[in-house]
Order: C-alpha cells, then sequence, then structure tokens
C-alpha cells in the first residue's frame, strides 16, 4: 500500500478521513495484524510508532463481509484483526456531566451515551468482556485496568436471568459491565 495518497487525505489534526464514502476499485491483501492487546505488526515486526499507528488507525474500517480493510480513495488493503482493533486506555467521569469519556490506545476519545453503549462480547479465549463502538464498524474492547477501575465505580441492578448485573449510567444511559450468577438457594 502506497502512504503517499494517504497522507494527502489526512488531516494534519488528526481529524478521521471519510473512509466510509471511498469506493476504492483496487483490492489485495497486506500482511498487518492487530494483536488483542491492541499492537500493530507488519510482517512480524511490532510497529512502535504512535503516529504511524494513529494515521493507519484513521483509515480503518470494518466491512459487512466481516473483514478489516485499510482504505485511501485508490485501493483497500484486507488486514487481520485478533478481537477488536482498539483497546481503551482510559475512563474518565465527568461529574458534573454524569458522562463518563473513555480513551483508545490510538487517541479516540469517545462518550458513553445513547449513540455509544457498552456491549459484553466474547474475546478469542472466550471471556464476556466489554466493547464500545468507535467508527466505521469498529470496536474498542476494554483493557484491564479500565474494565477493573469501572467495576469499581459500578451500580448493580437486578439482571434478566435472575443474577446481579454490574454496569454504570452516562449520559442518562445503563451501560453494563457484566453479570454476577444468581446465588444458589
Amino acid at each position: 500500500m502506497n502512504l503517499d495518497p494517504l497522507l494527502n487525505h489526512v488531516d494534519a489534526d488528526g481529524a478521521i478521513p471519510p473512509v466510509d464514502r471511498w469506493q476504492p476499485t483496487q483490492a489485495g491483501e497486506m500482511e498487518l495484524e492487530i494483536a488483542a492487546d491492541g499492537r500493530w505488526f507488519h510482517e512480524g515486526s511490532e510497529m512502535t510508532r504512535p503516529r504511524l499507528v494513529r494515521l493507519l488507525s484513521t483509515l480503518l474500517r470494518r466491512e459487512h463481509d466481516g473483514h478489516y480493510y485499510l482504505v485511501t480513495p485508490v485501493e483497500k488493503q484486507r488486514i487481520r484483526v485478533v478481537d477488536r482493533p482498539f483497546v481503551v486506555v482510559e475512563a474518565e467521569y465527568d461529574e458534573a456531566a454524569g458522562d463518563w469519556w473513555l480513551t483508545t490506545h490510538a487517541g479516540d476519545r469517545l462518550r458513553l451515551d445513547d449513540r455509544r453503549r457498552l456491549t459484553l462480547s466474547a474475546t478469542p479465549d472466550g471471556v464476556q468482556v466489554p466493547e464500545v463502538p468507535v467508527r466505521f464498524g469498529l470496536a474498542a474492547r476494554l483493557g484491564r485496568n479500565v474494565f477493573y477501575r469501572l467495576v469499581e465505580c459500578a451500580e448493580q441492578r437486578q439482571g434478566k436471568n435472575g443474577g446481579i448485573e454490574l454496569g454504570l449510567t452516562s449520559a442518562g444511559v445503563w451501560q453494563p459491565l457484566g453479570e454476577l450468577p444468581a446465588e444458589a438457594s
């Protein structure tokens, strides 16, 4: 993939280009993998330049076929994503507004609300962990430290299956973190 066209379409301020509107005619596959912990590997070597990872993350989308692609106006390259392409590394509570804000390892800042809700899904290891939508079919998995921090702040509610549901309220919307099993009688 030629990075020159990418650089022409990425704003200096890190704004997200309209990859959802680009319909390139050239397609291929790139030896690039995003590990479950959010690290990027190209041809087996870890990409350690944060600016390059951020640039590439702004060109990523997930298509209806379930595959992930780096997209430019002229080409798209399929890549491998082990779990989710982003990991939430920071959570901040705005007490005045009653909002939780999450930040991904690639620098995306997300407000939990009715549009961006936490949902539980299985990791490749089969563990139920919350994720949050980011953009263009992409999601971020809560990092372990962030998950435990949110659990410390969690409220409990009666779950649908008789268990106790843990979660948070952000922007007036319930955000589930998990469920405790019902007590045996």
